[in-house]
């Protein structure tokens, strides 16, 4: 080997969910939000100046940070902001965990945790879910270097109650405890309403999700003043000017129509519960979820095989290998005819395989 090769750093990547480009896919493999920003969105990406685009957007984002700080009632200092949650959380990683103590998080969890962990050289632990894929609260109760976990879980969907975060904070007063709420809209308490009797709380959240706006990328996490400087400060010696002006627009007017947001939010969850109801009628185990998504086994335990199965029909879920999750698909929640679609595929696969078992009896 030659010597400099010694010197690249190696790393296992995350690997993202597919991401199709042919017209007729149901896609319900990424968490996506299936309906259209507010367009509002639209209009003001309109009406932005294009020669302003020579110029560098504002670095702090003022205005976007300003945005979300009235929407959930708290100061500007209390807001940052990235280029999506990924980018927000790795900077948490790298902010916040630089002691020579484990970090904590689930064994089944959102799989670029640890991709973090060892990207920065942090030591991890993960503590295992219970046999129902919860989290068990007295597993975080014990010496660390800090902790992190989604609520609700991804890929399970499922929310852990606030009194059972607090009093994870209360046992970790002394370690940055970040609670990642990617899918908190969709029906899980958010804990931003610990903030102000806990100095140590980080929560992050996303428009990708139930704003719809995966494609432009924004991220932001809420947190006491220190904890808010400090990431800037790490942003700043990272990259100044990370998020760009159509993003910061875009945000900023999103925010402003909270009645499309709030309708959107209604139809993905009352879709997500007769999905939950249907599959259930079909013989699968559903995964009591409170996000935009299912996580689901199928009747004889074959996940991978109705992956593939459902590939071919052009239609995408996301499956997991993993001895805890390689029975299981996560389905994300689509509009009501993508369901249909996807429930006439699982009702002729559960045929098929039926007439497959009178053959060989």
């Amino acid at each position: 080997m030659k010597n400099w090769k010694k010197n690249i750093r190696q790393v296992q990547p995350y690997t993202p969910g597919e991401q199709p480009d042919r017209p007729d896919i149901v896609k319900l493999n990424t968490n996506e939000n299936p309906y259209p920003p507010s367009s509002s969105v639209e209009k003001a990406l309109a009406e932005m100046d294009g020669s302003a685009l020579r110029l560098y957007p504002d670095p702090a984002a003022s205005g976007l940070v300003r945005a979300i700080a009235d929407f959930y009632e708290l100061d500007p200092s209390q807001v940052f902001v990235g280029v999506g949650s990924d980018d927000v959380l790795a900077m948490c990683f790298l902010t916040f965990f630089n002691s020579q103590k484990p970090v904590l998080f689930p064994d089944v969890t959102y799989s670029f945790y640890p991709v973090w962990a060892d990207l920065f050289r942090i030591p991890f632990e993960t503590p295992a879910l219970d046999e129902d894929f919860c989290l068990r609260k007295e597993d975080y109760y014990r010496e660390n270097g800090g902790i992190i976990f989604p609520n609700p879980n991804a890929p399970t969907g499922i929310a852990q109650p606030l009194p059972q975060i607090e009093e994870i904070l209360q046992h970790n007063l002394d370690s940055i405890v970040i609670v990642d709420e990617a899918y908190v809209d969709f029906g899980a308490p958010s804990a931003i309403r610990l903030l102000e009797r806990y100095e140590n709380l980080v929560v992050v959240q996303t428009f990708s999700k139930s704003r719809s706006l995966a494609g432009m990328r924004i991220g932001y996490a809420f947190g006491s003043p220190e904890l808010i400087r400090a990431l800037n400060d790490v942003k700043y010696s990272f990259n100044s000017y990370t998020m760009n002006q159509a993003a910061i627009a875009a945000g900023i007017a999103c925010l402003a129509d909270a009645l499309y947001w709030r309708r959107t939010l209604s139809l993905i969850t009352q879709t997500r519960e007769w999905t939950k109801a249907r599959l259930s009628d079909l013989g699968f185990t559903v995964l009591d979820s409170q996000a935009n998504f299912l996580f689901v086994s199928p009747p004889d335990k074959n996940a991978k095989d109705l992956y593939e199965a459902l590939r071919e029909r052009d239609i995408y879920v996301r499956y997991f290998a993993g001895p805890r999750t390689e029975n299981y698909l996560r389905i994300t929640i689509g509009t009501p005819l993508q369901m249909d679609r996807l429930f006439g595929a699982l009702e002729d696969w559960l045929r098929e395989g039926k007439r497959e078992g009178l053959k060989k009896g």
